[in-house]
């Protein structure tokens, strides 16, 4: 590969790093912001995670829907519509604070989930496509880099803001602590859209040919995409992954405030386990392909998220809140490995390929309410978490067996 394509490369890929900052500081406040409208609404815990629900939730209502939207306007321009949509969504904040009406939050939620529908459809076969397939863990672990750096400053920033100091009495006071942070991100994601729009070093790509398969050779035949198994197992695979994704990173502040630890200090509790996945991120960059393979990674991260969980399980105190920060590390290169795998040989079905596992995304809405919903019928926040057991073993089912299938 000459130099020139590696610099076609370089602006593409900053932008998208970029684009994934701005996912990861919208997407990672969502455990300040159950902890907040659970105290400022008096909410049980399956009703603040209606947070999670209204948030990732779109993914699966608006994932095909977005995948029409990108073939007509092109990954640049798709990108740029889905900042405007997410700005709508944050803007929604200021009139729910004003009527103080927690219902209009999660329709802010559900249009921002939106805007992330577009970008997350665009973005991740952008990087998976800029580039080598074998060494596509490796930059998507750097777009994970950034999305959860991201995640780690919206954890502090506005957790201080929303969480620090003596709370009001008065819900409305406590609700309009909302008011100018979500103003400043309406309008950076606002300009951000203009910027992306007016680029011209953001450059279209085309899909991959579809990659003939040793021992098929009527893969070219294949008319639905519903005839690749790595696909659909992968799809699976990814709603499992992003249930104990956002399971352990959103519900690990109210866990540490019921497991005795006082709010002030667990509101940073989000940021142990997004620092966990980066360490996580820069380590599988160190090791990805040269030293072992996105599968076997992803592997040894899922059965890794097992067996921390079960000690999460065993013990007690700061001891089990600090490994369900572990799982943060297990988890953070199980995504960008299953992109890769999914998608191998997916060719002109990429684009609706890549919807529909961004349709598994919606594991983010259904698990974490499944686990609140568990948590306030046995009475345990801790036992609950027994729940992440059976995703993290179809993780590792996919990674052993599922993304070899290439026909049922």
């Amino acid at each position: 590969m000459s130099n020139n394509k590696n610099n076609n490369y370089l602006v593409p890929l900053i932008t998208i790093g970029i684009l994934f900052f701005v996912m990861g500081f919208v997407t990672w406040v969502n455990g300040t912001l159950i902890t907040f409208f659970k105290k400022a609404f008096s909410l049980d815990n399956t009703s603040s995670y209606l947070v999670t629900f209204a948030f990732f939730i779109s993914y699966t209502v608006m994932a095909i829907p977005c995948s029409m939207v990108l073939k007509r306007t092109g990954f640049k321009n798709g990108m740029s519509l889905a900042l405007m949509v997410m700005a709508v969504g944050t803007l929604i904040f200021i009139p729910a604070a004003e009527l103080a009406s927690y219902p209009l939050f999660l329709v802010g939620l559900f249009t921002i989930g939106i805007g992330l529908t577009v970008l997350q459809t665009a973005s991740n076969p952008y990087a998976t496509i800029l580039g080598p397939r074998e060494s596509a863990a490796q930059r998507i672990s750097i777009m994970g880099i950034a999305n959860k750096g991201a995640g780690i400053i919206s954890q502090i920033v506005i957790g201080k803001l929303l969480l620090a100091g003596v709370s009001s009495a008065d819900p409305k006071d406590e609700l309009d602590k909302v008011v100018v942070p979500y103003l400043v991100l309406t309008g950076i994601l606002v300009a951000l859209a203009l910027i992306i729009r007016l680029s011209k070093g953001l450059v279209e790509v085309s899909e991959e040919e579809e990659e003939p398969v040793a021992g098929a050779a009527i893969t070219v035949q294949k008319t639905s995409v519903f005839q690749y198994p790595n696909l659909v197992l992968g799809v699976l695979a990814l709603f499992c992954y992003v249930g104990v994704e956002v399971i352990a990173a959103d519900t690990i502040i109210n866990y540490g405030v019921s497991l005795g630890i006082p709010e002030n200090e667990a509101r940073v509790f989000g940021a142990y386990t997004l620092g966990g996945m980066m360490f996580g991120y820069v380590l599988g960059i160190a090791l990805i392909p040269k030293f072992v393979s996105q599968q076997a990674y992803m592997l040894f991260s899922a059965i890794l998220g097992l067996v921390v969980t079960v000690i999460a399980v065993l013990t007690t105190g700061f001891t089990s809140v600090m490994c369900i920060a572990v799982l943060g590390f297990a988890n953070a290169v199980i995504w960008p490995a299953l992109w890769p795998l999914a998608l191998s040989g997916l060719g002109k079905f990429t684009k609706i390929a890549s919807a529909l596992l961004v349709m598994g995304i919606s594991g983010g809405a259904i698990m974490p309410l499944v686990y609140g919903g568990i948590a306030d019928s046995i009475g345990s926040t801790q036992k609950a978490y027994l729940l992440v057991l059976p995703l993290y073993a179809f993780i590792v089912y996919f990674g052993l067996v599922g993304h070899k299938k290439k026909s049922w």
